[in-house]
């Protein structure tokens, strides 16, 4: 019985977790600019993409570009901005939004 219970905890954490991964990919549509040198965001010595949306109401929201392969293969916005469609997993780290692109491609 306890291997039973054991093998449903198992089972349970696993659709979880793959069911937390899945919701998470999102595509978003807007601006990639910088954050040190377009954004000039306090305390930021480095630059950093950063994906400025508007909804329909006119809100904006950023959301920091994760360094990875896909990010490095599209290319860095420095000065002035680019429009950007990015697919990828959000989260939140120290009060901003982080995207992990799995796909980025040129917005119109």
């Amino acid at each position: 019985m306890k291997t039973i219970a054991r093998l449903a905890v198992a089972l349970a954490l696993v659709a979880g977790f793959t069911a937390t991964a899945v919701a998470a990919e999102e595509t978003l549509t807007g601006k990639l600019m910088c954050a040190k040198c377009s954004l000039k965001k306090a305390g930021q010595d480095k630059c950093q993409d950063v994906l400025v949306t508007t909804d329909a109401a006119g809100k904006t929201a950023e959301y920091y570009v994760e360094k990875n392969d896909v990010a490095k293969s599209f290319g860095h916005t420095c000065q002035g901005e680019k429009a950007a469609v990015v697919t990828g997993t959000v989260t939140e780290k120290d009060g901003k939004k982080w995207i992990a692109a799995s796909r980025m491609e040129p917005g119109k």
